[in-house]
């Protein structure tokens, strides 16, 4: 019987971009998860997407906030529930389309976005800790080019079936 080791990378896969970007990307996902259960009193990454999109573009219907987050829209919802009963959101009917609302940050989803900042910030800091602050600013760089929508998007791209 042959020995499995966890975490074990075929050779052909262990340097390839999208393997390294696929492993970056998930260490990522599982340090915001935790940060934000840690530190986050009960609110997590797409609270503070919504939060920090209200607060820079202003006022917005939650269609077009789903859009701008890259948020499902029926999360949308749920989430701004949630949100509106903690006091961070107010949603109005639209007065130019009565079946619309229109969604502003209060003052106090100013002051918790802000504390998410520094939660953030933290997540931020231990994810890149490995990493000089000239090789941060080079893998900002490096990563806002690699995620620019002006790349070419293939074929396989679009059904989704790269192995690494």
């Amino acid at each position: 019987m042959r020995e499995t080791r966890p975490g074990r990378t075929p050779d052909r896969l262990k340097d390839r971009p999208t393997w390294l970007l696929g492993r970056a990307a998930a260490r990522a996902s599982v340090l915001l998860a935790s940060g934000f259960e840690a530190h986050g009193d009960g609110l997590r990454g797409y609270h503070y997407r919504l939060l920090a999109a209200l607060d820079e573009f202003g006022p917005a219907s939650q269609a077009d906030l789903g859009r701008d987050t890259g948020i499902d829209r029926s999360d949308v919802t749920a989430a701004l529930t949630q949100m509106a009963d903690r006091g961070l959101v107010v949603r109005d009917v639209d007065p130019g389309n009565r079946r619309r609302n229109i969604v502003s940050i209060t003052s106090a989803g100013v002051a918790r976005l802000r504390e998410l900042d520094e939660v953030l910030d933290g997540i931020q800091e231990v994810l890149l800790a490995p990493l000089s602050s000239a090789q941060r600013a080079q893998f900002a760089k490096i990563m806002t080019r690699l995620g620019s929508v002006d790349q070419p998007v293939l074929e396989s791209d679009q059904r989704g079936g790269e192995a690494g």
